[in-house]
This record gives structure tokens, sequence and C-alpha cells, in this order.
């Protein structure tokens, strides 16, 4: 056991970035570029899609 658990936690938080990008409302050519992202550089595709990922619709507030 190599990486331990510091392996796990990268593997279970790029499952966790690949399943939010296949389920946004992202084009099929940006879903494919971030899953293959997140794939071929684990550490820094999951770090890359939380700064710049697709993200879902975001809510606006009122005023008044």
């Amino acid at each position: 056991m190599e990486y331990g658990i510091f392996g796990l936690i990268i593997l279970i938080a790029d499952l966790y970035a690949i399943y939010k990008t296949l389920t946004s409302a992202a084009s099929t050519g940006a879903k494919v570029v971030w899953t293959l992202v997140i794939l071929i550089l684990p550490v820094l595709g999951f770090l890359a899609w939380l700064l710049f990922g697709p993200q879902g619709p975001r809510r606006t507030r009122l005023n008044g």
C-alpha cells in the first residue's frame, strides 16, 4: 500500500468530479475534455476542475 489513504481520497475526489461533470449541463465536448483531464492528471485535474470546471446553474438572489 504505497499511497494508502491519500490515494483513496484522490480516487474518491476524482470519481466525484467525473460524476458531477457528466451530469452537468455542459456540452458533450466539454464533458469529454474534463473527464480526460481528470483521468490523465488525477490531482491536478481535480484541482483544475474545482477552479474552472463546468458549474451548475447558479441561483441568484433578487433584492426587493
